[in-house]
């Protein structure tokens, strides 16, 4: 997916100033047991809202404060840092901290993206993706998932609401149930419902348009909506966990072509996937990261590389290459993550032609 949209610096009048790049100093873990290499491992997740079935691990690790009698002398008795300069001392640290631009929990992720988005906004950008790769995020057949991700849905859109200021914003859901049930449920909700096959989803006064894990299915639906927002005056378009690409390798080259092409009109502001090693994460306006496991602190990260387009499974297996080579211990973990960038990188090829 490319990371390509127009913007229009002069729009947004009714958002704030640009916003900075607020993301706070923490940290999540994605753990993968060696099972997932085989395609079924599962990880837990915990959100300050949590589900049950929720199963991404994030955690936050951060070292303890500093106590009264831990405090640091010098060379002379008589002089030692006071508890403040400790705690300034540990706060610089923690910023220097490769994966110190990790959320600490889901929720927190989705706060961080609906920030990235409004930022985008705010600095004139039309179309953006949001993409939270977690798998109970992808896979919706279990109980209370499809729950789940509506109510991070609406943290997300609050968020947005919240950065940007703005008045009139509209969530478009994949179908009218979903988005009937949710207008009861949120019956105080600052933003209007709309579902993808809605005869007039979006009204000439909305701002602002989200459109809720839109399916590859409503795919017309999809670009008729976009292309409605881009007449004048053009107004931003997000789409917040689209699922837009089809598995099915029987779908036609044509149609791919065309997907390929609507897509790459849009910027990823957003974006967290966790590897068999690591993870890629993108924040805007920050470039894409690549992570990988630091094998001495477990449940924390290191930056493998750092620039500015999405990296594709080719680059990923170049990458993981490298960390392997500086590794002490030979082959490892990361021989059996790049081996699967490779196979996935062939059969990328195989079903683009």
């Amino acid at each position: 997916m490319a990371s390509s949209s127009s913007s229009f610096p002069s729009f947004c009048c009714f958002c704030k100033a640009p916003l900075p790049n607020s993301t706070s100093p923490t940290h999540f873990s994605l753990s993968f047991p060696a099972s997932i290499l085989g395609g079924s491992g599962a990880v837990s997740l915990h959100t300050t809202r949590s589900h049950p079935t929720t199963r991404a691990k994030f955690e936050k690790f951060q070292d303890d404060p500093p106590q009264d009698d831990d405090l640091q002398f010098s060379e002379t008795p008589s002089q030692y840092s006071s508890p403040l300069e400790s705690q300034q001392q540990a706060i610089q640290e923690e910023v220097e901290e490769d994966d110190s631009c990790l959320p600490s929990d889901l929720e927190g992720a989705v706060r961080q993206s609906g920030q990235a988005s409004a930022s985008f906004v705010s600095s004139g950008g039309m179309r953006a993706i949001v993409e939270l790769l977690i798998p109970q995020l992808q896979f919706l057949d279990d109980e209370g998932a499809q729950a789940e991700l509506w109510e991070l849905s609406r943290i997300f859109i609050d968020t947005l609401i919240e950065e940007t200021g703005c008045q009139r914003v509209k969530a478009i859901f994949p179908d009218a149930g979903a988005a009937a049930l949710l207008k009861y449920r949120w019956g105080d909700a600052a933003f209007g419902f709309a579902s993808l096959s809605d005869r007039k989803p979006v009204e000439a006064e909305d701002e602002l348009v989200v459109m809720v894990v839109p399916d590859y299915q409503m795919l017309a639906y999809v670009e008729r909506i976009a292309s409605n927002l881009s007449d004048d005056p053009p107004r931003p378009l997000i789409m917040w966990n689209p699922r837009l690409v089809s598995e099915d390798v029987g779908v036609g080259f044509n149609v791919r072509k065309l997907r390929r092409y609507f897509l790459s009109t849009f910027t990823v502001v957003y974006s967290m996937r966790p590897l068999p090693a690591g993870a890629v994460f993108r924040c805007y306006p920050g470039s894409w990261k690549v992570f990988y496991d630091d094998k001495d602190r477990p449940n924390r990260y290191l930056l493998a590389k750092e620039q500015i387009s999405r990296p594709d499974a080719e680059e990923l297996e170049i990458i993981f290459g490298d960390v392997q080579d500086k590794s002490e211990k030979g082959p490892s973990f990361f021989g059996q993550a790049a081996s699967i960038f490779s196979s996935l990188n062939r059969f990328m090829k195989v079903i683009s032609k």
